[in-house]
This record gives C-alpha cells, sequence and structure tokens, in this order.
C-alpha cells in the first residue's frame, strides 16, 4: 500500500479489493476555501486512477461551502463515470455542515452520530 500526502494534508491509499480499484483517501482538518484547489486536483486526479473513491472525514475540523462544492462535485463525477464515492467517518463539523445544509441523504451515506454529540 502506498501512502501520500499533499500540501492540504490529504493521505491517499490506494488499495485493490478483489477486482475492484479503490482509492482510500483520509481527508486532512481542513476542507475550505483555502485548501479547494488543491483538493479539487488531488482528488480528481484518485478518482480517474481508480474504480471510486472512498474519503475519511474523521480529521476534518473545519469546512465551508468550498468544501462541500468539492464534495458534491465529486458525487457528479463518480455517477457521470458510473464509479463509487462513499463518504466515511464524518467528523461533528462535517456533521453539522450536512445538517444546516439538509444534505445529509444526498451522498447516500450512513451519518454515524456518537451519543456524546447529542445536543443538550
Amino acid at each position: 500500500m502506498n501512502c501520500q500526502s499533499s500540501q492540504v494534508g490529504i493521505a491517499m491509499n490506494a488499495q485493490k479489493q478483489g477486482q475492484t480499484d479503490i482509492a482510500y483517501v483520509s481527508a486532512g482538518e481542513e476542507l475550505t476555501i483555502y485548501t479547494a484547489a488543491q483538493l479539487k486536483e488531488d482528488l480528481l486526479s484518485q478518482l480517474a486512477q481508480s474504480q471510486g473513491l472512498e474519503i475519511d472525514l474523521s480529521q476534518v475540523e473545519e469546512m465551508d461551502s468550498a468544501g462541500m462544492q468539492i464534495l458534491m462535485m465529486l458525487k457528479q463525477e463518480a455517477e457521470a463515470k458510473n464509479k463509487q464515492l462513499h463518504l466515511v467517518n464524518h467528523s461533528q463539523p462535517v456533521v453539522d455542515i450536512f445538517e444546516l445544509l439538509d444534505l445529509s441523504s444526498h451522498f447516500g451515506d450512513p451519518l454515524v452520530i456518537p451519543a456524546e454529540w447529542q445536543k443538550k
């Protein structure tokens, strides 16, 4: 398994499972306008070189509309190319943005919300 890090804190692990090449990507701390251009380039490249992407969002501490636009664009690209896109391990800031924009069901991946996140 190869692991690379880009300037914006994305670790990419390409792994072959059976007959399918899926790129596993761990997003860094920021999915914001400041990282959007590099994120777009890196993630589209990974999608082009594989049968799909699985993006781990557990390390994301800050996300804005530019970060959300990148994820939405990736979903559209994956669907257009008949490839898989899965978002996993959503951090609380990601879940908060998904809920604020009512996009929880848009991506089709389950959002697991730990009990300690429950608002009182």
